[in-house]
């Protein structure tokens, strides 16, 4: 047994002895076999990054980029549109639909992405993301009518959606365990980044004539740069097993390990084929649809499913897309004069705090980051609904929001304060944690089918916000809105307290063994300590090995 995929035995011993011996104990009184298996897992787990997975992570974050990019620059532009469109001023319902079509088009692309992953690979679909993105761009640049926008942001929505299912599966199969969850964390930093600098391009453009042109068309460079780079780097070592490439993936499998022996890359090649579970059918589209009925009819993919489209259901439905796409129009109600600057507040909040979650997140671990970054989220949404309330603001439909305060109150600061501590506790917690649901499948065959469904989870999310946000401050009033999250992250608490297992520094053919015959948060926690006893005692053990 090698490294990759550890035995039913092995996993229950090492849970038992984690709690009864000390950690030099634990590994002293293993067998031969169970040593040479500690070792060759340390190998993995500890090994840092090679330049070759270093540069996958910066070329497949790009996509994170031009995912932050987007929700960064409708922000702004949903206030700097004026009349260009259609000749007049955008109301709330139209507001809605232009923000919520890319939301629907990335619904779909994460359906379209999640199957074609395992038919084509992830390298070709990622690199047709880019196309889709450059083509909704320039159908946006383009428009003058409200339709015509709406379109070009569907489109790009497909993009979106194909990019954001493959960079983090990329991510997930291609990194060391010890790095997983930085590596992908690495893709929310560009995901941040691309936000930010969004909102900083449309303040400098704030005061150009048609400046929202010059912000949008600005999403075209991303892909561009992205495809080019791409097309000459590696699909992952998982899928070139898939498709029975041994020799290409025995290749990927040197360039993103640290000096591996040759009796080291067979033996995690032996783990990825045991892992790759045979899927019956005469075609891709068979598999495809096979693999989506393997994925609830087995124990183990079924609870890992529901975790993960969990994760992405928290991170969305807590109200934070509401935050950075009419953020600016938040602001500039209460009164600020140059509402797309305050918002620079909320976005380089979110980027600062997703580079805390980035060197925190495998030391600490995604549960015990969550169940205290989940209530601070409440509360903060608590004080933000006392503030509005105390603010009187009232929404109306049509194109004006009429406000019962003039000018910017003490009430107005506290709004703001209660928006930056939501975001901060979003971006170190479930803003980034959400994405590492990758791990949780270690079937090969399911892991792109379960992407598939928990990206589709996010973005039916970020439908459903982007659609009725405005509308639910008309109707049940900002205090009420803001409330309703609130209730929304106390649930979500409950959902990580009892179902959440941690899985920092575990392989990914060992979340299996851990999901399947229950969620056992309990146990995970021990083989995560077991795990990290292991690396200590093995860092520790280093030359003589």
């Amino acid at each position: 047994m090698s490294k990759d995929s550890p035995a039913p035995v092995e996993v229950s011993s090492t849970l038992s002895k984690s709690t009864n011996v000390s950690s030099d104990a634990l590994l002293y009184n293993q067998t031969q076999d169970q040593q040479s298996n500690a070792e060759s897992r340390f190998s993995e787990s500890n090994t840092r990054p090679t330049k070759m997975v270093i540069i996958l992570t910066l070329v497949s974050s790009i996509s994170g980029f031009m995912f932050g990019y987007d929700t960064g620059y409708i922000s702004s532009a949903l206030v700097n549109v004026g009349t260009d469109l259609s000749n007049k001023i955008l109301t709330s319902g139209e507001k809605e639909f232009i923000t919520s079509a890319t939301s629907l088009g990335a619904f779909f692309g994460a359906i379209i992405g999640g199957i074609l992953a395992n038919l084509i690979g992830r390298k070709k679909v990622l690199l047709g993301s880019n196309v889709i993105f450059v083509v909704g761009t320039i159908i946006q640049v383009v428009a003058h009518t409200v339709w015509t926008m709406i379109a070009g942001r569907f489109v790009l929505g497909l993009g979106v959606g194909i990019a954001s299912l493959i960079s983090p599966l990329m991510l997930s199969e291609l990194a060391p365990a010890k790095y997983r969850g930085r590596l992908i964390v690495t893709n929310c930093m560009f995901i941040t980044g691309g936000q930010l600098v969004a909102y900083f391009i449309n303040w400098g453009l704030v005061h150009v004539n048609q400046g929202w042109r010059i912000s949008v068309g600005l999403c075209m460079v991303p892909p561009v740069i992205q495809f080019v780079l791409f097309y000459f780097l590696p699909d992952t070592p998982r899928f070139y097993i898939m498709r029975g490439n041994i020799d290409a993936a025995r290749k990927v499998i040197k360039q993103t390990h640290n000096q591996v022996s040759d009796s080291y890359v067979n033996a995690t090649i032996e783990d990825m084929i045991a892992a790759n579970s045979t899927v019956p059918g005469s075609n891709p589209l068979e598999q495809a649809w096979n693999s989506i009925k393997i994925i609830h009819k087995t124990p183990a993919n079924f609870r890992a499913l529901i975790l993960a489209c969990g994760l992405q259901g928290i991170q969305q439905f807590t109200g934070f897309n509401s935050l950075m796409y009419f953020s600016t129009t938040i602001f500039e109600t209460l009164g600020f004069h140059n509402a797309t600057a305050v918002s620079i507040i909320i976005a380089a909040t979110n980027f600062v705090f997703t580079g805390v979650a980035l060197c925190i997140i495998d030391k600490v671990g995604r549960r015990r980051i969550l169940l205290w970054s989940v209530p601070s989220m409440c509360i903060s949404m608590v004080v933000c609904a006392i503030a509005f309330h105390f603010l009187g603001i009232k929404f109306t439909s049509g194109a004006n929001l009429v406000i019962k305060t003039t000018g910017i109150s003490g009430w107005g600061i506290v709004v703001i304060i209660g928006m930056v501590l939501f975001v901060a506790s979003y971006a170190i917690g479930i803003g980034n944690s959400a994405w590492t649901g990758v791990e949780l499948f270690s079937d090969v065959n399911v892991r792109a089918v379960g992407c598939m469904y928990a990206a589709g989870t996010n973005w039916a999310g970020s439908l459903v916000i982007a659609s009725t946000f405005l509308t639910m401050l008309e109707n049940i009033t900002p205090t009420g809105t803001f409330s309703f999250f609130a209730a929304l992250c106390f649930i979500s608490f409950l959902f990580v307290y009892f179902l959440l297992p941690e899985v920092a520094g575990l392989e990914l053919e060992e979340t299996t063994v851990l999901l399947s015959n229950g969620f056992n948060v309990k146990e995970a926690a021990k083989l995560s300590k077991a795990r990290k006893l292991q690396s200590k005692f093995a860092a520790n053990s280093a030359p003589t090995v």
